[in-house]
C-alpha cells in the first residue's frame, strides 16, 4: 500500500503563486503490485520541499522530498523515529537497472475537457516507455494514461521549476524500497512527472496505467499481477502559509540512515 501512496500523494502536486505555499487534498485511488485502496492524501508544497500525508485510522504516514539536499525522510505518528535516504545514491543505484537509452515519452493534447475541482482542465495522453532489467530478465515497463490539465493556473512557473530541479537531479518519486523491487516502474512514474513540468498548466486530476511487457518468468509474474493503476482527483487547494519545520520530521525522532 505505500507504494501507492507515495505515487498517488504525488500525482496532484500543485503549487501557488510565486513565492507562495500551498496545501492540496486529493482522492486517490488505485492497484499497485497486487495491493489496492481508496484514501486520501495531503500534499504540502514550499519552494524546493514536499510533504505528502496520508492518514489510515489512527496513524499518519509522512514522506518529505527535499529536492535541494537530495534527502527523503518517511515516518509515521507511531514509531517516533525516521528513515533517511540519500537520494542522490539511490537514484544512481536505480538507474543502474534501466536502460536510459531505450526510454521514451510523450504527451499530447487529446482535445478534451472536463470539470475538476471547479476549474475546466484539458485533458493531455501520457505515453512512457522504460526498458529495464530486473535479476538479469529483459523486460519493458509502459505507462499509459491521461491527465487533466487547468491552463495558466496561479502557481504554474512553480510547479514547472520544482520538477525541472528534481529532474536535473535524477530524483525518483517513489518509496525506495519499492523502487528497488521495481525499477522500471519507478523511473517510469519519474519520467511522467517531468512530463508534467512541459505542460502550461496543473494537473489536477490523473489516471494512469502501469503494465509490464517482455519475455522471461518476471514479465510473466507480472502479467499475472494485472496492470499496476493510479487514479487521482484533487478536492482542494489552500495557498495559506505553512511553517518550515513541516518539511522535516520532528523534534526527537530517531533518524535512520537508509540505503
Amino acid at each position: 500500500m505505500r507504494r501507492l501512496l507515495i505515487g498517488a500523494g504525488l500525482a496532484v502536486l500543485i503549487t501557488a503563486p510565486l513565492g507562495a505555499d500551498v496545501t492540496i487534498k486529493a482522492t486517490n485511488s488505485g492497484k499497485v503490485m497486487g495491493m489496492s485502496g481508496d484514501l486520501q492524501t495531503t500534499t504540502y508544497v514550499k519552494g524546493m520541499k514536499m510533504r505528502v500525508d496520508t492518514v489510515s485510522g489512527d496513524t499518519t504516514r509522512t514522506s518529505v522530498y527535499d529536492v535541494e539536499n537530495q534527502k527523503l525522510y518517511t515516518f509515521d505518528n507511531k514509531k517516533k523515529e525516521a528513515d533517511v535516504w540519500d537520494m542522490a545514491a539511490f537514484s544512481a543505484e536505480v538507474s543502474k537497472a534501466v536502460t536510459v537509452e531505450g526510454m521514451t515519452s510523450s504527451v499530447k493534447a487529446n482535445g478534451q475537457t472536463k470539470q475538476v475541482a471547479g476549474k475546466t482542465a484539458n485533458g493531455y495522453d501520457i505515453v512512457v516507455t522504460v526498458p529495464a532489467d530486473m535479476g538479469g530478465m529483459k523486460m519493458t515497463m509502459n505507462l499509459t494514461g491521461t491527465t487533466w490539465v487547468v491552463k495558466g493556473a496561479p502557481g504554474t512557473a512553480d510547479y514547472i521549476a520544482f520538477y525541472k530541479a528534481a529532474a536535473e537531479k535524477g530524483w525518483i518519486f517513489s518509496d525506495p524500497r519499492a523502487a528497488k523491487g521495481s525499477p522500471g516502474q519507478a523511473k517510469a512514474m519519474s519520467q511522467m512527472y517531468e512530463q508534467y513540468a512541459k505542460l502550461d498548466g496543473l494537473p489536477y486530476a490523473s489516471d494512469m496505467n502501469i503494465k509490464a511487457s517482455g519475455e522471461g518468468p518476471m514479465a510473466g509474474m507480472m502479467a499475472k499481477m494485472g496492470n499496476m493503476t493510479m487514479t487521482t482527483v484533487t478536492e482542494s487547494v489552500d495557498t495559506a502559509a505553512i511553517s518550515a519545520d513541516m518539511f522535516a520530521p520532528p523534534v526527537g525522532y530517531k533518524l535512520n540512515a537508509k540505503k
